[in-house]
């Protein structure tokens, strides 16, 4: 595992894994990962469950709600959404002993039976963005996506084929981008819609949502943030992460109290959905 003293920051502060966001396999992934004990997706699975069934039962005509998960990466969410297992199965399975010994090609002959044997009768289709290609190429391979684009929606307009799949697309899910992606991705796939379309977002707090709340609301979409609760996203790399994280967590007029100040990071819950009025 690189060492964090190898490892950039974001303006923020935040330590970044670039080095394990691209790989032909997860295994980096979570290897890199697991000592911070990163948790986010566990905790977006039942909401995203929820949230999907809930839009289903708005628009039951449109049969099974194809959610397009923003950031996806090797398609985690999906995995989680549409299987029965939990964000430590995972862990266990990636690293393991005898995932180590395998090829990436026979990882992903493993992956494909893995996933078919856990998939749930209530799975959905799910479309995976990510400018990551050789991820989003495991996760289709893997059986975890049914479409995958590798785009970068901030410098780049959507390609056809993006653009078909988000006019079918009802649900758009994601846990770790926003701070990587801005309002002009969202601007760009709300410009595709075809069909009224939500969007559920964990954002880390610190991290400014409101300007693609705005996008969302231009759009015809009304934000609710649960103030009620936080979901903590993983521990710190450093003290000096832990630090910026603070100081960024008071300047956006929160109190760290009990939650970054105890050592990991924590996200909010964004869910948007169209304006009924």
């Amino acid at each position: 595992m690189a060492t964090d003293r190898h490892r950039t920051r974001t303006a923020s502060g935040k330590t970044r894994f670039d080095d394990i966001y691209d790989r032909p396999d997860p295994r980096a992934y979570f290897c890199t990962l697991a000592p911070y004990a990163y948790e986010i997706p566990q905790h977006a699975q039942a909401v995203f469950r929820r949230t999907r069934d809930l839009r289903a039962r708005q628009s039951a005509d449109e049969g099974p709600v194809t959610v397009l998960d923003v950031c996806c990466s090797y398609g985690i969410n999906a995995a989680l959404l549409n299987h029965d297992l939990t964000l430590a199965d995972l862990y266990a399975h990636y690293t393991s002993e005898e995932a180590a010994a395998l090829t990436p090609h026979e990882l992903v002959e493993r992956d494909k039976e893995f996933y078919a044997s856990r998939r749930r009768p209530d799975a959905t289709p799910v479309i995976g963005l990510d400018m990551a290609a050789n991820a989003t190429r495991y996760a289709l391979d893997a059986g975890l996506l049914d479409e995958a684009y590798a785009e970068n929606l901030e410098r780049h307009p959507p390609s056809e084929g993006l653009r078909r799949a988000v006019a079918r697309t009802g649900l758009i899910t994601v846990t770790g981008g926003i701070g990587y992606i801005s309002e002009r991705t969202f601007d760009a796939l709300l410009g595709c819609a075809r069909r009224p379309l939500w969007v559920s977002a964990f954002v880390l707090r610190t991290v400014p949502y409101q300007r693609i709340a705005d996008t969302l609301a231009a759009h015809g979409l009304t934000t609710v943030t649960d103030t009620s609760r936080t979901y903590a996203q993983r521990l710190f790399t450093s003290p000096e992460e832990r630090r910026d994280a603070v100081r960024q967590v008071i300047l956006a007029g929160e109190d760290p109290t009990g939650y970054e100040a105890e050592g990991r990071y924590h996200t909010r819950l964004h869910e948007s959905r169209p304006r009924t009025d």
